[in-house]
C-alpha cells in the first residue's frame, strides 16, 4: 500500500464536528501510528530537502505537529503563525476571508527576514485562505517562500487556487 494509501486509511471522518453538516477530517489515528507518523514527516522533508529551507512555517495548530518534525529533520528553525493575541513580541498580521467573516494569522515581526527561505507547513488545506496568508506573511517580511505541504487537500474547495504560482504538494487528495 503506498504512503498516501496508508494515510488516508488512517484519516477518519467525523460527521457534523464542530458543527452540522461539516465532515470533519480527523488525523488523531494518524499521529498515533509512529512509522507512518515518521513516513509522513519524511515525504515532507523529502519534497523540499533541495530548496536550502532555513525556516519552516508551522500554521496553528495542526501544523505544528508536522512543522517541527521537518524543521529538525530539514536543519531549519520553526516559526509558529497563531492566531491574534496568542504571540508575546511584535507581530506582523495577515487577515483573510473566511465563509463567514474573517480571521487572522500572525507571526514574530523578527521570525527571519530577506534571505530566509520558508517552507509553510499544514495538516490540511481546504479554501486556501489560511495558507495564503501564511505565504503573504513570509513575503511581507522579504523572505523566499519555497512551498507549502500539507497532509490532506480537499480538492473539491479549490483552495490550491488561492495558492496560484507558489510551490504546493498534498500527500492525500480528498
Amino acid at each position: 500500500m503506498s504512503l498516501s494509501e496508508r494515510a488516508r486509511a488512517a484519516i477518519r471522518d467525523v460527521s457534523d464536528f464542530p458543527k452540522p453538516g461539516v465532515v470533519f477530517k480527523d488525523i488523531t489515528p494518524l499521529l498515533a501510528d509512529g512509522a507512518l507518523f515518521e513516513d509522513i514527516c519524511d515525504w515532507m522533508v523529502e519534497r523540499f530537502s533541495g530548496a536550502s529551507v532555513t525556516h519552516v512555517l508551522g500554521i496553528e495548530s495542526r501544523g505544528f505537529l508536522f512543522g517541527t518534525p521537518v524543521a529538525h529533520r530539514l536543519s531549519a528553525g520553526f516559526v509558529p503563525a497563531r492566531k491574534p493575541g496568542k504571540l508575546p513580541w511584535r507581530t506582523e498580521r495577515v487577515t483573510y476571508d473566511l465563509e463567514y467573516g474573517q480571521d487572522a494569522l500572525e507571526i514574530h515581526a523578527d521570525a527571519f527576514g530577506p534571505g530566509a527561505r520558508v517552507l509553510v507547513v499544514d495538516d490540511l488545506l481546504a479554501t486556501g485562505g489560511t495558507a495564503a496568508a501564511a505565504c503573504a506573511l513570509v513575503e511581507r517580511l522579504g523572505a523566499a517562500l519555497t512551498g507549502v505541504c500539507v497532509v490532506i487537500e480537499l480538492t473539491a474547495l479549490h483552495g490550491r487556487e488561492k495558492l496560484a504560482g507558489r510551490p504546493f504538494r498534498a500527500l492525500v487528495e480528498i
